[in-house]
C-alpha cells in the first residue's frame, strides 16, 4: 500500500476530542489543610509557640516569687501574681503579629498570586487562614493560661496562700486569658489583609492592641467608653478578681462588655477583610 497524502490546501479531518473529566471544586477541608501545612512547615513557627509559653509563663513565675514573701498566709486570688502584665503583653504582642505575618509575608514573597490562581475564591482563603489561626492561638493562648496559673499557685501553696481553681474569679481569669491570644491574633490577620504591607500592619497591629487604651482616662465618660472598647482593657476588666470600687470617680468597664470587645475586634477585621479581599487585586 501507497501512503497517499492530501493535496494542497485540503484540511485534513480531525478526530473529535473528547472533553476531560471537570475539576473538582475546592473544599474548605482542603483549603485547611493547605493553610495548617503552610505553618507548620515555617521552622521559626514552634520556636516563637514555645518561646511565647514560656516567657508568659515565666513572667507569672517571676511575678508570683516577688510577692511570694509578702504574702501572710490564705488569701483571694490576685490576678498580678497568675497573670502580670507583661505576660499578657508578650501573648498579645505575639499572637497579633503572627496573625499579620500569616498574610503580609506571602504578599511580600508573591506568594498570594499562586494561591488565588490555585483557588479564586479569595474569601475561603482568608476564612481558611482565620480558621486556622483561631485554633492554633487558642490552644497557645490555653496552654499559657493554664501553665501561668499552675505555676504561680505552685509557689503560692509554700505558704498556704494559693486557691483552686474553682475559686471564684480564677476560671474568668483563666479564660480571658487563654481567648487573648486567638482575640490578638486575628486582628493581626485582619489588618493584614486590609494593608498588606508589612510595616504598616505591624505599626496598626501593635497600636491597636496595646497603644491605644493608655492614651485615654476612665475619668472623662468619652474618653473612658473608647479605653474600654479596646482589647487590652477588656482583658484587664475579666482578669481583675474584685469589682471595682463604687466610690470611685472613673466610669468602670462591666464583664458583659468585654466580653463583647473579644466577639466585635475580630469580626469588624476579618468581616471587612473577606469582602475586600473579593474584590481587589493581588
Amino acid at each position: 500500500m501507497t501512503n497517499q497524502t492530501p493535496p494542497p490546501g485540503r484540511k485534513v479531518p480531525q478526530a473529535p476530542q473528547t472533553p476531560g473529566p471537570p475539576e473538582a471544586p475546592t473544599r474548605f477541608r482542603d483549603l485547611l489543610t493547605a493553610e495548617w501545612i503552610k505553618t507548620r512547615s515555617l521552622r521559626s513557627t514552634p520556636w516563637t509557640l514555645a518561646l511565647t509559653l514560656l516567657f508568659v509563663v515565666g513572667s507569672a513565675v517571676a511575678a508570683t516569687a516577688s510577692d511570694h514573701h509578702t504574702r501572710p498566709g490564705p488569701a483571694d486570688f490576685l490576678s498580678y501574681d497568675a497573670y502580670p502584665p507583661a505576660g499578657s503583653w508578650t501573648l498579645t504582642l505575639v499572637a497579633g503579629s503572627v496573625g499579620a505575618l500569616t498574610v503580609v509575608s506571602e504578599y511580600s514573597t508573591g506568594l498570594i498570586r499562586a494561591t488565588t490562581v490555585a483557588v479564586p475564591a479569595r474569601g475561603s482563603v482568608v476564612l481558611a487562614k482565620a480558621v486556622v489561626t483561631a485554633v492554633l492561638w487558642t490552644v497557645v493562648g490555653t496552654l499559657a493560661s493554664v501553665g501561668s496559673f499552675l505555676a504561680s499557685q505552685a509557689i503560692l501553696n509554700e505558704r498556704h496562700a494559693g486557691v483552686p481553681i474553682t475559686h471564684p474569679g480564677v476560671f474568668r481569669a483563666l479564660a480571658a486569658t487563654a481567648l487573648l491570644a486567638p482575640v490578638c491574633a486575628l486582628v493581626g490577620l485582619g489588618l493584614g489583609v486590609l494593608l498588606r504591607h508589612s510595616a504598616a500592619t505591624m505599626v496598626a497591629t501593635v497600636f491597636l492592641l496595646l497603644m491605644l487604651a493608655p492614651m485615654f482616662s476612665e475619668r472623662v465618660r468619652w474618653a473612658a467608653d473608647v479605653k474600654h472598647a479596646t482589647v487590652s482593657s477588656a482583658w484587664s476588666c475579666l482578669v481583675q478578681s474584685r469589682d471595682s470600687d463604687p466610690a470611685s470617680l472613673a466610669y468602670s468597664p462591666t464583664v458583659t462588655g468585654s466580653w463583647a470587645v473579644y466577639v466585635l475586634w475580630p469580626l469588624l477585621t476579618v468581616a471587612p477583610a473577606v469582602l475586600v479581599v473579593r474584590r481587589r487585586d493581588v
